[in-house]
C-alpha cells in the first residue's frame, strides 16, 4: 500500500494524459487514471468484507474495482483444482477475457504480495480488450482471481497496484468467511447430533411434537421435548427450557435430557424425578439452570400426574374443543439445588388433549404472562381434530413461527378404548 501511495505522489508527465494518437482520453478513462484520495480508498476498503459471506464479499470487491478503475470486473473463485466460471460480474461482461485465461491465472498460487518482488498480477492483451488478473491470496491460501477489463488502453501501473490491493484486502475477508463456514458446519453437525428424536410413547397415546428454534442460524437451542415409556402402559411426557440460546444451551439441554432418561427408567413419581435431576445439575458449576415440566400419563386410570420446576402449566383441551389450564405446584428451576418439588394429579379422559409447551409459545415482550396464558386458554378447536392438527392450529393462531424465543410444544391424547373401565377419580397433590 505504501508503494502504491508513493507512486501516486510522483508527478505525471504531461504526455501521459494523451493517447498515442494525440487525442484526449474519454471521461471514463480520465476518472480511472485520476489519483484516488486516501479518504476514498479507506471508504472503499471498508466496504469490502462487511459480512462473513463469501458471495457478498466477492460482489463488494467487483463493485469497488469498477467504481475506482472503471471498466468491468468479475471474480473467478477457485474450488480445489477447479474454477467453474465468472461470478459477481459488475459492468459489461463482454469486456471480460476468455474464462480459460482467468482459470489459468487462478492456478497461480505462488504470487508474492505487493512490494515483494515480481508484480502480483497478470495482464492480458487482445480481444475483447485489455484485462488484468489480480490473485485472491491470503497467506498460503489461494481463493481465485479478480479479473478486471476495459476497452482501449491497458491499465497503468498505479491502477494495477490499486486493483491488486483491493484483491489482497478481499482475500483476507474470504479467508475469514471460509473459516466461519467451517465453524458453522461443525456447529451444525453438533446441533444435529444433539437434536435426538424423543422416545416412543405407548401405543395407547397419540403424541405430536413441534420444535421451532428462533432465528435462522440455529438448528436446536435449549428447548426440548421427550417421551419415556414406563410400566403398566404409562408414559412420561417432558418439556424443558434451558436458560439462554444457541449451541451452549443445546449442550446443557442434552445433559438434562440424558439425566432425565436415566432417572425416569426407575419409574419414580414425577416430583422425585425432578429432585434427582436438580441434585445432578446443581453439582455441576457450569450447568445452566433450566425449567422443566413432567406429566406422567396413565390412560388406564384416566389421569395425569404433573410436577413443575419453574415451568408454565400445561393446557387441557376437552372433547368439545374447549381449552383450559391445569394447576400444578411450581418448584424452583433445575440446577439451583433448592429442591421442594411436588406433584398434582388431574383427570385425563380418552379423547382429551394435553398440551405441554415452553414459554416461547405464549410470551410476548412487554406483556404480563397471565395475559399470554389467557390467549392460549381462549383458543377453541373442532371436536375430533387430530393431535397434529391441534398443534398446527396453536402455532398458527399464536404466530409461533415469528416468536422471539425458541418454541417447543407437545400434544398428547389417550386412545378411546372400547369396553374400558371408567377412569379413576382425580387425586390430590403428592409430595416427597
Amino acid at each position: 500500500m505504501v508503494r502504491w501511495i508513493r507512486s501516486r505522489r510522483r508527478p505525471r508527465p504531461v504526455a501521459a494524459g494523451r493517447r498515442p494518437d494525440g487525442g484526449c482520453p474519454g471521461e471514463a478513462e480520465q476518472a480511472a487514471r485520476a489519483a484516488v484520495p486516501l479518504s476514498a480508498l479507506r471508504e472503499t476498503l471498508a466496504g469490502i468484507g462487511t459480512t462473513l459471506d463469501a458471495d457478498t464479499t466477492c460482489a463488494e470487491l467487483t463493485r469497488a474495482a469498477v467504481r475506482l478503475a472503471g471498466g468491468a470486473a468479475a471474480v473467478l473463485r477457485r474450488t480445489g483444482d477447479t474454477a467453474p466460471g465468472y461470478e459477481a460480474i459488475t459492468g459489461d461482461a463482454e469486456l471480460l477475457p476468455d474464462v480459460r485465461w482467468a482459470a489459468a491465472a487462478a492456478r497461480e498460487t505462488e504470487v508474492p504480495p505487493v512490494g515483494a518482488g515480481p508484480d502480483p498480477w497478470l495482464e492480458h492483451t487482445g480481444a475483447p480488450g485489455a484485462a488484468l488478473g489480480a490473485p485472491l491470496t491470503s497467506g498460503d491460501e489461494g481463493y481465485g482471481v479478480l479479473v478486471w477489463a476495459r476497452a482501449g488502453t491497458p491499465p497503468r501501473r498505479a491502477e494495477a497496484e490499486l486493483l491488486a490491493l483491493l484483491a489482497e484486502h478481499a482475500a483476507s475477508h474470504l479467508r475469514h468467511a471460509r473459516a466461519y463456514a467451517r465453524v458453522s458446519r461443525t456447529a451444525g453437525d453438533l446441533q444435529r447430533a444433539l437434536l435426538a428424536e424423543p422416545g416412543r410413547p405407548h401405543p395407547n397415546l397419540d403424541v405430536a411434537i413441534r420444535y421451532l428454534p428462533v432465528g435462522s442460524t440455529a438448528l436446536v437451542g435449549g428447548d426440548w421435548c421427550e417421551t419415556v415409556r414406563l410400566h403398566f402402559g404409562r408414559t412420561l411426557l417432558v418439556v424443558g427450557d434451558v436458560m439462554g440460546h444457541g449451541l451452549e444451551s443445546a449442550v446443557d439441554m442434552n445433559a438434562y435430557r440424558s439425566s432425565l432418561r436415566y432417572i425416569a427408567s426407575a419409574d419414580l413419581p414425577p416430583h422425585r424425578v425432578l429432585r434427582q435431576m436438580d441434585d445432578i445439575a446443581s453439582g455441576e458449576a457450569d450447568r445452566r439452570p433450566a425449567t422443566c415440566l413432567l406429566a406422567r400419563v396413565d390412560p388406564g386410570r384416566g389421569q395425569v400426574t404433573l410436577a413443575s420446576a419453574g415451568h408454565l402449566p400445561p393446557a387441557l383441551i376437552d372433547r368439545d374443543g374447549v381449552t383450559g389450564l391445569l394447576s400444578v405446584p411450581v418448584g424452583p428451576p433445575l440446577g439451583t439445588g433448592l429442591g421442594g418439588y411436588e406433584s398434582a394429579t388431574h383427570r385425563l379422559a380418552p379423547g382429551e388433549t394435553l398440551v405441554l409447551f415452553t414459554d416461547g409459545l405464549v410470551e410476548r415482550r412487554g406483556e404480563d404472562i397471565d395475559r399470554s396464558l389467557d390467549r392460549l386458554a381462549a383458543l377453541g378447536f373442532a371436536a375430533g381434530d387430530a393431535v397434529d392438527s391441534v398443534l398446527e392450529t396453536i402455532l398458527g393462531r399464536l404466530d409461533a413461527r415469528h416468536a422471539e424465543d425458541d418454541v417447543a410444544v407437545l400434544a398428547a391424547r389417550p386412545h378411546i378404548r372400547q369396553g374400558a373401565a371408567a377412569p379413576g377419580e382425580t387425586g390430590g397433590p403428592a409430595t416427597g
